[in-house]
């Protein structure tokens, strides 16, 4: 599961780290709340190299009469995503890159509060996500993705079963088409030592909270937190 996101990285220099032609559209930079239905950054490459685009974080079957008309596909699971209807030809030939500085997940204290959690990488490098697209409507088409999960690695697993499929540079490449088949193989946890997570503060329950505080450590007292469940 991955449902919330934080992206600081500047346009330019994330459309140079991936070595791709920046959209004038780009979503605002940075953001530490972001939520799905909003606007994300996209890698995608084509006949004239990679581009760095947005995208709807929330993937829309071409079959939906709206793209409210039937369940917010913001996730799409490894183990299954060949065979969904709904992703298996985006899996075989619309594979994305979807950038970020790290992704928030939630446990419960035994008052059954949400405690938030942030993850990114440890190097600090920016998080490469395994994503999938697709184009939906017909008139005025939207560019619409989702974010491929894994089970969960050990360090995760201690906060949450699925992960989110991360990439290394060197893989690059391969997931988005550009060095023939195999992408299948790296729809796999990453590595136990790549991500390190921390406590941060509840107010980023809220969709509308906002401010670099989001995703700074966060010491709860004894009043605020109980042992995880």
């Amino acid at each position: 599961m991955c449902g919330r996101l934080a992206n600081t990285l500047p346009n330019d220099a994330m459309a140079q780290l991936f070595a791709a032609q920046p959209s004038n559209s780009l979503p605002e930079i940075p953001n530490f709340n972001v939520c799905p239905t909003n606007p994300v950054h996209v890698v995608r490459s084509g006949e004239n190299g990679r581009h760095l685009i947005p995208m709807r974080w929330g993937f829309v079957p071409h079959w939906y009469q709206s793209v409210s008309a039937g369940p917010l596909l913001i996730n799409a699971r490894a183990e299954t995503i060949a065979n969904k209807p709904a992703f298996g030809e985006a899996c075989r030939n619309r594979r994305c890159i979807i950038p970020a500085t790290g992704f928030f997940e939630w446990t419960k204290d035994l008052q059954d509060r949400k405690l938030p959690w942030y993850f990114q990488r440890r190097d600090r490098a920016p998080i490469a996500f395994a994503g999938i697209w697709q184009s939906w409507g017909q008139e005025d088409p939207i560019n619409t993705c989702a974010i491929v999960t894994t089970q969960a690695n050990q360090n995760v697993s201690s906060i949450h079963h699925r992960m989110p499929v991360v990439l290394e540079q060197k893989d690059w490449p391969l997931w988005l088409g550009e060095a023939g088949k195999g992408a299948a193989t790296l729809m796999r946890p990453g590595g136990e030592a790549v991500l390190e997570f921390h406590r941060v503060d509840p107010s980023v329950n809220s969709n509308r909270a906002s401010g670099p505080e989001l995703i700074e450590p966060f010491e709860a007292g004894d009043d605020r937190a109980d042992p995880l469940i």
